[in-house]
């Protein structure tokens, strides 16, 4: 029987996992989603009392791209899983009831076509959803009213208590300021979109094929974008926004210590909604859940209402709220250099290399290896955890001594990130 001799034992517990993307917490804000299909996360209730609730999942602006909706039914386990819906029809009527059909995607996405159909201001829609077993539901209609201009978003330094390490931490927190309000409008809701560039600490500098054969890559790129998408409920009214002196929302806090997205250069783009009164008691009847650390499904004191019905059936309770919003977009770039005169935290990477060779596995009570450089190689790669990233030899005879891996994280863009540089980005000094 083979033993690893404990003193031979890599001490894989010195190289933690350094995931860079915040973890997708559970949360309500995910009934509905910007459209975007790359981008479109499930959201899995707690299923106690319900049993195959359709859940609806879009949103129509004045963008001139495609709107995509997702459609999927929730399942009584205790998985909370989602069934994907992609038998459907689904269609927009506008007041002179014009019609606009979605395209099945399959997998539960519907998509408009962007060449003949974008979203007007002051125009209402009602959307129809016809299901493959015959059931019809029908939103409320919904205008679209024009908003605002987005004055500013600006940062400034600041603390926020965090409840997992009952510490204060120092970093940023950003914060958006929306013009006059357009006619007709009391609300507004927002959401943002993280892209920061980083250094992949330990990316890999060759490719092993045996230990006869380890090929030095040309290219080693080590830039890395990565993104990431608002999870909370943020809206305000406007007379809550003009009380104020100085009519500013928070976004988002940044704990500059705790987070990789300031080492090189960040970008936030901030997008502002204009809601009905209706949709507003929606989200701040969700924000007021997720604040209280319930769910949908609890008995509360105040009702979570769609405005998407089925017509043959009032009583069936549906998951989502078919929105319908203008939308005027703010992006801002922050560098390092920025942020040195408020004297905040700098992220500093524990992202390392380690060298391992077969002399570390052996039989016990022998010195003698019991694999080759090629079944080491295996073994790791094979894990799913670790990534290749250079060759060790040994100076005087050159002959390969170790092999040296790091965390995927720490080595690879891929899946947290890309490392394709967006259209947008601009590189600043």
């Amino acid at each position: 029987m083979l033993f690893l001799s404990p003193a031979k034992k890599m001490n894989t517990g010195a190289f933690k996992d350094s995931i860079y993307l915040q973890a997708m917490k559970p949360s309500l804000l995910m009934l509905i989603l910007v459209a975007a299909a790359s981008c479109i996360e499930p959201y899995n209730p707690d299923i106690k009392n319900y049993k195959s609730l359709l859940v609806v999942e879009g949103l129509v602006t004045n963008e001139n791209s495609s709107y995509v909706f997702r459609l999927s039914r929730t399942m009584d386990d205790e998985e909370g899983t989602l069934e994907m819906i992609s038998d459907a029809v689904l269609y927009l009527t506008d007041e002179n009831d014009t019609r606009t059909d979605f395209h099945n995607c399959e997998n539960g996405i519907y998509k408009t076509d962007s060449l003949v159909f974008t979203g007007q201001l002051d125009r209402t829609y009602t959307l129809h959803i016809i299901l493959g077993d015959g059931r019809e539901y029908v939103s409320d209609p919904c205008t679209m009213y024009p908003v605002s201009d987005i004055d500013n978003v600006y940062y400034e330094k600041a603390m926020e208590f965090s409840g997992t390490s009952g510490k204060s931490i120092e970093g940023i927190r950003i914060f958006v300021v929306p013009a006059e309000p357009a006619d007709n409008v009391g609300y507004l809701r927002w959401e943002y979109d993280e892209i920061w560039k980083t250094v992949i600490a330990s990316p890999p500098k060759y490719v092993y094929v045996t230990d006869t054969l380890i090929i030095p890559l040309e290219n080693v790129n080590s830039d890395c974008w990565k993104i990431n998408r608002s999870k909370d409920i943020l809206i305000s009214s406007y007379c809550s926004l003009l009380e104020c002196e100085n009519p500013s929302e928070p976004v988002l806090f940044i704990g500059t210590g705790r987070s990789d997205r300031l080492t090189v250069q960040y970008s936030l783009l901030v997008k502002q909604y204009s809601i009905s009164a209706d949709e507003y008691e929606f989200w701040k009847n969700l924000q007021e859940i997720n604040e209280s650390g319930g769910d949908i499904f609890d008995s509360q004191p105040f009702p979570v209402y769609s405005n998407i019905h089925n017509i043959n059936d009032p009583d069936e309770m549906v998951l989502g709220y078919f929105e319908v919003s203008a939308v005027k977009s703010k992006r801002i770039f922050i560098t390092p250099a920025e942020l040195d005169d408020l004297d905040v935290p700098r992220y500093v990477s524990d992202c390392t290399t380690f060298p391992v060779s077969p002399l570390d596995y052996h039989v016990e009570g022998s010195m003698a290896p019991v694999m080759t450089f090629d079944e080491l190689y295996e073994m790791f790669m094979d894990n799913g955890k670790y990534t290749f990233i250079e060759p060790i030899y040994n100076s005087d005879t050159k002959q390969l001594e170790k092999l040296a891996f790091a965390y995927n994280a720490c080595s690879t863009c891929e899946p947290y990130g890309t490392s394709t540089k967006p259209g947008f980005w601009i590189d600043l000094k």
